[in-house]
Order: C-alpha cells, then structure tokens, then sequence
C-alpha cells in the first residue's frame, strides 16, 4: 500500500482541503485588498475579491462550493496580483 502525499493533492480528508483553500483564499484576499486604486487592475482585483468573499462565506456556512469556480477564481486573483505587481517594476 502506497501513502497518499497531501503536498501532491492527493489529500486523504476533504476538511484538509477546505481549510487549505479557506487559508488560500484569505491571503489571496488580504493581497488584492493592498492594490492601489491608481491601480489599472484594481477594478478587476475588486471583482475577484467579491466573489472569493462569496466563496468563502460558502465553505464558512457549510455550503458547496463549485471547485472549478473556486480554481478559476484563485487563477485570475494571482494573475490581477502578479500583474498589478508588474506595473511596479
């Protein structure tokens, strides 16, 4: 029998992968939050912050959540942040 490695995503207990997208989701939006409005992505990073509060008020209720719209929205929250932190280079 071969362990299943969590760091892999093959993590055995799904309340594992709720906090870590939970733990994600915060700093992602701790992060966005920090994006000056002078910003040209702050409009976008203001977008995708509503609706990871939205996904997260989900997982903090108990409710499903669509694990491709959580994907997606973690993708563009890094995007909007990497690029916004270009303009700054």
């Amino acid at each position: 029998m071969v362990a299943r490695s969590s760091r892999a995503g093959g993590a055995s207990n799904p309340m594992q992968y709720s906090e870590t997208s939970e733990g994600l989701i915060r700093l992602l939006l701790t992060r966005l939050e920090r994006i000056s409005v002078d910003s040209y992505w702050a409009h976008r990073a203001s977008g995708v912050r509503g609706a990871l509060t939205k996904i997260l008020g989900q997982m903090e209720m108990g409710e499903p959540v669509d694990p491709a719209s959580l994907r997606t929205n973690l993708r563009v929250g890094f995007d909007v942040l990497r690029k916004a932190a270009e303009e700054y280079l």
